[in-house]
């Protein structure tokens, strides 16, 4: 039988002991400190030998926010399920965290938004064809939790900026649901909540920069739906907005941010597309960069598409559509079939008298 080195030490100082037992107290006096020694040693050796036993046992949580980072890739580039994979990894690994149910929940959204939202227009605020679907419940589910773990944490003043920035992603992608959804008062009442977070996360450690994401949608939808924020803020109290700064936060995280700069990216790109601001070169320009860095998710395309239209060049805006409609023809992900459908009601809508 193999013993760690420690025990061996332990056992043959044994055997001296009981070979010497005849010798005088002062030498088995000296052997017993020997004896506390190797055992001191054994103990030591157990530590290396099982180093899990020793310190803590929480997981690295900038690991897991690389890993994360890694799911948010796969979940812009189109493949849902491989990126709900990696947030249900991240919360088996770290079950107390908000950060893996957090991806889960915002993978969630953009399955309710390929399965709802008018995917032709590209204002982001288009209000979804449904009213609800069969992603909905299961998204609030995975946002209640979300929010719960990061008021733990909160509350246990642990990494506290961080859970704050979680706290408020969890409000955001809340605002985002009922926004698209268009339910106007749930969804200010989670922006309020939201930007009250992110500006407390931000006070605390301003090198948080994927907090100007959610800041940078407040601020600018606040300050261009003006007539909704007037109603709202009689109810809510709802904080004034600023486009310009809105714009500003949005293009600061697109460039910095951490986990949410290509949604950041996303949304700039859609501000610039509606009819406040008409920027469609810089939108084209946005998605033309998602579209090379997410090449295989066929809603960047599409979005071009719909503003060649809005540029006056249907000519190209159809030759996309064209494109899009075969690529995605026969496939079977969330994302092909939302996008081939939208695709297909686009070329039928420019020529009726066709079958697509």
């Amino acid at each position: 039988m193999q013993f760690p080195p420690g025990l061996r030490a332990a056992v043959a100082l044994c055997k001296m002991i009981h070979s010497f037992a005849g010798e005088s107290m002062r030498k088995f006096r000296l052997m017993t400190k020997t004896f506390l020694l190797a055992a001191s040693l054994l103990a030591a050796s157990l530590v290396w030998v099982c180093p899990a036993q020793a310190g803590s046992n929480r997981p690295n949580e900038e690991e897991d926010r690389h890993y994360a980072g890694r799911g948010v890739s796969m979940m812009m580039d189109g493949d849902l399920d491989g990126a709900i994979v990696v947030a249900q990894q991240i919360e088996q690994k770290d079950p107390d965290s908000p950060l893996g149910f957090i991806l889960e929940a915002n993978i969630t959204w953009w399955k309710i938004y390929y399965a709802s939202a008018n995917l032709i227009d590209p204002d982001v605020f288009d209000v979804a064809n449904s009213d609800a679907t069969p992603y909905d419940s299961h998204f609030e589910d995975l946002d209640r939790v979300a929010i719960h773990k990061a008021e733990e944490r909160v509350r246990a003043r642990d990494d506290l900026a961080r859970n704050l920035l979680y706290e408020g992603i969890a409000y955001a992608l809340r605002a985002r649901l009922d926004g698209l959804h268009d339910r106007d008062l749930p969804t200010a009442r989670a922006g309020k909540k939201m930007r009250s977070l992110l500006l407390e996360a931000l006070q605390l450690d301003p090198t948080l920069i994927d907090a100007y994401c959610g800041l940078g949608i407040y601020n600018y939808f606040v300050d261009t739906l003006s007539s909704i924020v007037k109603i709202l803020s009689v109810f809510i109290g709802l904080p004034g907005g600023s486009r310009t700064e809105g714009l500003r936060q949005l293009q600061l995280c697109a460039e910095k941010g951490e986990l949410v700069s290509p949604e950041a990216k996303f949304y700039l790109a859609k501000d610039f597309s509606r009819n406040s601001e008409k920027q469609y070169d810089k939108s084209i320009h946005l998605f033309h960069e998602l579209q090379q860095e997410f090449p295989h998710n066929p809603l960047w395309p599409m979005l071009i598409g719909s503003l060649h239209f809005r540029k006056g060049d249907p000519v190209k805006g159809e030759e996309i559509y064209r494109e899009v409609y075969q690529s995605t023809a026969g496939k079977n992900s969330d994302v092909d079939r939302a996008v081939h459908k939208a695709a297909t009601e686009a070329l039928a809508r420019l020529h009726p008298d066709q079958k697509f």
